[in-house]
């Protein structure tokens, strides 16, 4: 048989090579990544935005000052993404853009390593992990201040660490695989499917493992001791942070963050008329996102797995189908993003089934000269390396966040067009970087009057330090419209907002409230009837 070193690596009698080869090959695969996210990192704070950037302002002025996430909390992420603030170059925000991107380079190398223990072969592992790397979504996470690429890695750990279980029968791993699993938790509550789906993998592989009560209870153990940084929520919450979303200072306000409640009128949104409609979007999605030649070479592999390895092809059916349920069931305006996991699933089956490939030709051309059957082999490696870079271009392109200062221009034009002691009225934006990082403008006040999503105890409106009643009485937004919130705040001053094409600005049209530009695309002027016009200019709306 005719052996490829680039497809499998060096003979077995020289283990040294071949260990060197998996260790450059999989570095090479990261760096290269990493340097497209380097590359195309957003350089500085970013703006509210649908469908990507819901949330990147609000998260990378939470990290930078420990305050509290929305969503689920996120501790494990907020804590560390703060820690590379500490980095002694780019502003505050971009260190926060760049955790993400070494999340993502890491989850990368991690993609690599377990397509490397289902396939044994270094090409194809090499090619899953730029797959999906290289595509679309999980690149545009990697470029600004997300927890999505965080989510990944923390995922594939624990699936690493099951597959060298799986070949070692080392029960340490299946213990380190608990405490990741519980740490995984504390980032993204969809990262909890990989529990049922280690159960199942284990169940396949060694039943009586799960009967070992010592090992049990250990890895019940550790699980929990996975969750500890949930308890940054209440102890930080405690000191009055700013930015704290939720404030789960007791039990009933930490269980409705961290459990989503919040979120789950979200779920589960979509009838069965619909389904096939979800199911559609979801495969173009998959498509933008990966070569067509790869997707059908991964539904190749998942079928081999069927019959070479039921227990891989178990847990990478069950993460499957319960991230892809997730994802096209859940109803919000980034459900795209719910999509990478089941991106990162194909992507392992794709190393099963470009190893299998690589097999299936080496049989075939096995009785050909050893230099014209390297020579197909080598070939063909290549050019299946290169499958995963034909969407590169596409990729960068739309990705590329190098020279986006939009959310820096947002607070550079309020700081220097409000005047002194005005509102600003924002949904998420970067205006709390404006006031709580950078310091300035800080007698201005800011207020979100739009419906959040959820219930917020507190930091609804700067400077003041109130909770969700006191803010409605003073400010009025529980009116989600802003006009009541405009019609208060315009009697102590000039009240601006932000974009106002974004805000629904037929809610003030309707209530006859003159919308005049401060500068296009960014900052207008609010002005009820009667009030007083602070802005030179004609009334646009």
């Amino acid at each position: 048989m005719v052996r490829s070193f680039l497809v499998e690596g060096p003979p077995k009698d020289k283990p040294w090579q071949r260990q060197r080869l998996v260790v450059l090959a999989g570095a090479g695969v990261a760096l290269v990544v990493f340097v497209l996210y380097l590359l195309t990192l957003a350089p500085t704070i970013l703006y509210y935005d649908r469908p990507v950037l819901l949330d990147s302002a609000m998260l990378s002025t939470q990290a930078i000052v420990l305050g509290i996430p929305g969503g689920t909390g996120e501790p494990a992420w907020a804590m560390l993404t703060h820690l590379f603030t500490y980095l002694p170059f780019g502003d505050p925000a971009y260190r926060t853009n760049l955790a993400s991107a070494v999340y993502a380079a890491g989850a990368v190398l991690l993609v690599y390593r377990a397509g490397l223990l289902l396939s044994g072969r270094v090409v194809a592992a090499a090619v899953a992990a730029l797959a999906f790397g290289l595509g679309t979504t999980f690149w545009s996470q990697a470029v600004i201040a997300e927890v999505y690429t965080l989510n990944t890695f923390l995922i594939m750990l624990p699936i690493v660490c099951l597959l060298l279980w799986r070949k070692t029968r080392r029960d340490r791993y299946l213990l380190i695989a608990s405490l990741l699993m519980g740490l995984a938790l504390t980032n993204h509550l969809t990262s909890g499917l990989v529990v049922p789906g280690a159960f199942l993998f284990v169940f396949l592989v060694d039943r009586s493992r799960l009967l070992d009560w010592r090992l049990a209870l250990k890895g019940a153990g550790l699980f929990a001791l996975g969750l500890v940084p949930y308890l940054y929520l209440p102890l930080r919450a405690s000191m009055n942070p700013p930015m704290n979303e939720g404030n789960p200072t007791t039990f009933d306000r930490f269980w409705y963050l961290v459990s989503g409640t919040g979120h789950q009128g979200n779920m589960f949104a979509y009838g069965p008329a619909e389904i096939p409609g979800r199911l559609y979007f979801y495969g173009g999605n998959l498509f933008e996102n990966m070569h067509w030649v790869l997707v059908m070479i991964a539904m190749m592999g998942f079928s081999y797995m069927l019959f070479r390895d039921r227990a891989g092809a178990a847990l990478l059916g069950f993460l499957f189908m319960g991230w892809l349920v997730y994802g096209i069931e859940y109803r919000i305006y980034d459900a795209l993003l719910y999509f990478i996991p089941t991106y990162m699933t194909v992507s392992l089956m794709l190393a099963v089934g470009a190893g299998a490939l690589a097999q299936t030709m080496e049989d075939l051309i096995g009785r050909l000269s050893r230099p014209v059957g390297a020579a197909i082999l080598v070939m063909a490696s290549m050019a299946l390396l290169m499958v995963p870079f034909l969407y590169a271009p596409s990729s960068f392109a739309v990705n590329d966040r190098s020279k986006d200062y939009r959310g820096q221009e947002i607070i550079d034009t309020v700081a220097e067009e409000a005047l002194p002691n005005s509102t600003v009225l924002h949904h998420r934006s970067s205006l709390w970087y404006m006031v709580l990082v950078e310091k300035r403008r800080r007698d201005l006040r800011i207020i979100d009057p739009w419906y959040p999503s959820r219930i917020r105890y507190t930091d609804i409106v700067w400077p003041d330090d109130l909770d969700n009643v006191d803010t409605n009485l003073r400010y009025g937004t529980n009116d989600y419209t802003g006009v009541s919130t405009v019609e208060e705040t315009a009697r102590e001053g000039p009240v601006y907002i932000l974009d106002q094409e974004s805000a629904g600005p037929s809610n003030f049209r309707d209530a006859d409230i003159g919308i005049v530009r401060v500068e296009k695309g960014i900052l207008y002027e609010l002005v009820p009837p009667g009030g007083k016009q602070h802005t030179d200019g004609p009334i646009v709306g």
